[in-house]
């Protein structure tokens, strides 16, 4: 019975990689409720992947204000085959590092150019 548990757990981690790398939300209720959001938009190269997070917040004069975090992760099977994630990067994972920064930069920042230009007409 433990091999079937095993396998089992296996399954539903290689599920919950498959299903990240197509880019869904994979995402527990316990883990909204501990974060408080959820994630705005997902960038992915190989097996890093780069999630940008809206934050809620009050600005000194008590305005609602929100801001954008980002996150980065790769995912990688242990030696039994388990998935894991991790926030390391190797030596050969830093051109998609910098590629999916400069992505989430790119359309952060026109988004940001986009709505000035908007607000100013």
């Amino acid at each position: 019975m433990s091999n079937q548990k095993t396998k089992k757990n296996s399954e539903n981690d290689l599920f919950r990689y498959k299903k990240a790398s197509e880019g869904e939300l994979i995402i527990s209720e316990e883990e909204v409720k501990e974060q408080g959001n959820l994630p705005k938009k997902k960038y992915k190269a190989g097996a890093i992947t780069a999630t940008v997070w809206e934050n809620k917040g009050k600005k000194i004069n008590g305005e609602d204000s929100s801001y954008e975090t980002i996150s980065l992760v790769r995912v990688y099977q242990d030696k039994e085959g388990n998935w894991k994630s991790t926030n390391s990067f190797r030596l050969n994972d830093l051109p998609k590092v910098q590629l999916l920064m400069q992505k989430v930069y790119s359309d952060l920042v026109l988004k940001e150019q986009s709505l000035f230009k908007n607000n100013n007409k």
